[in-house]
């Protein structure tokens, strides 16, 4: 196939497979590999030539293909309880099967891990460094309390990359190439950029993106950001939605844009074709999310400082009051309709704040919207018949906004 006659889901697929055969192939060849959280300072290992594999895109892959209740159940069987994320079960799991039909990833020779996303990781990749007998190199990520980022927060994450820089050269016997850094940090910036200019079509109506096809281009955000191949990809995902928006098409060959919404947490990868397909039965496409943002880490080329900032900084690591008012915006930026809270068993630092923001937006936008409950990987405990339920709700609540809307009653 061409280059100039290739998709940007045929280069997503090409470009998965280069990601994991690259890291098996690297295991093979006697080099070290690394595993990583998904919001962490990647540029780093990518200057230092570091194969990197990423456990929750693994465990998401495991779960949208059906496959993670043997992992999980792996997991619970030596003690690991049904409570912690499945994520870190299905991986924990992994570690000790070491196959899975969907895909295999080599084991690690070094952990790193920020707490930017969650205080579930400090403990689950602990135990991966210390049952796999590894070094771990860890970020310690302070919530930011205060809507902005402080200064003493950034001071202190600078101090950690200055750290993980010195353990990294420790680790590979090799020192820090600062010239190739700034050069990482550079296509992170490019590619992050092409990101957020891509799903940013879902603002146009009808919007031509189907935001979940955002789920499936996410786990390139999360493992190329500082690499050509993750510009290259969603420059082209960008300009396929340009020239769909131009042409005045919606987000599917096969039925209309109605509805709005915004998805608000992780996807149910185990049901995403169920959770999909009746939202589109409705005509309800979801537009954005909370995602886009919280992968948009854009900071001066070369300086610590704004690195430091970003990672401390997103979505997940801030405050109430930031998240409802990002919420809030996406709800006006985005002309949405209404919200679809999905209640994820797993995430618990994001479910404890999901009734909270759900009442600070009503109260701020006035915006209809739904919980329903669920879990990103462990397949018990979602309920299709719940799930159409609150949807059904939502529709009723959002055509009579709408309604109102009509007869001014609202603006």
């Amino acid at each position: 196939m061409s280059e100039e006659k290739i998709t940007s889901k045929e280069l997503l697929n090409q470009l998965t497979a280069k990601h994991y055969d690259g890291a098996l192939a690297a295991k093979a060849e006697g080099k070290p590999v690394v595993w990583a959280t998904s919001i962490c300072p990647n540029e780093l290992l990518d200057a230092m030539d570091l194969a990197t594999v990423y456990p929750e895109n693994h465990a998401a892959a495991i779960g949208a293909r059906k496959e993670a209740m043997k992992f999980i159940e792996q997991a619970e069987g030596i003690g690991y309880s049904a409570d912690i994320c499945s994520y870190a079960r299905v991986n924990m799991g992994y570690v000790d099967l070491q196959h899975a039909e969907a895909q295999d990833i080599p084991l690690p020779d070094l952990i790193f891990s920020s707490t930017n996303i969650c205080n579930t990781v400090l403990k689950w990749y602990e135990n991966l460094a210390k049952k796999l007998d590894i070094p771990l190199i860890l970020f310690d990520m302070p919530f930011n309390h205060t809507y902005e980022v402080p200064d003493n927060a950034t001071n202190y994450i600078r101090g950690q990359i200055e750290h993980a820089i010195s353990q990294l050269e420790d680790f590979t016997g090799k020192k820090m190439d600062y010239d190739k850094l700034g050069e990482k940090m550079a296509m992170n910036n490019a590619t992050c950029e092409w990101w957020k200019k891509a799903t940013d079509w879902g603002k146009t109506k009808p919007s031509p993106l189907n935001g979940f096809d955002m789920f499936n281009y996410m786990a390139m955000i999360v493992c190329m950001r500082s690499s050509e191949d993750g510009q290259k990809l969603f420059k082209l995902w960008y300009e396929e939605l340009k020239q769909k928006a131009e042409e005045g098409r919606g987000p599917w060959n096969s039925a209309e844009e109605q509805y709005r919404i915004i998805w608000d947490g992780i996807a149910c990868w185990p049901h995403l074709s169920t959770t999909f397909k009746l939202l589109k039965k409705y005509g309800i496409n979801m537009v954005t999310s909370t995602y886009p943002g919280s992968w948009y880490k854009v900071y001066e080329t070369n300086d610590l400082d704004g690195m430091a900032r970003s990672y401390t900084g997103n979505y997940a690591n801030r405050n109430l009051d930031y998240g409802a008012k990002q919420m809030e915006d996406l709800i006006r930026e985005f002309s949405v309709d209404g919200v679809v809270f999905h209640s994820n068993r797993s995430c618990k630092l994001m479910d404890f704040r999901t009734y909270e923001v759900q009442r600070k937006i009503t109260e701020r936008t006035g915006c209809p919207s739904v919980i329903f409950d669920g879990d990103q990987t462990d397949p018990r405990v979602f309920s299709e018949a719940q799930y159409e339920t609150r949807i059904q709700g939502l529709l009723e609540m959002m055509e009579e906004n709408r309604e109102a809307k009509r007869k001014g009653d609202i603006e």
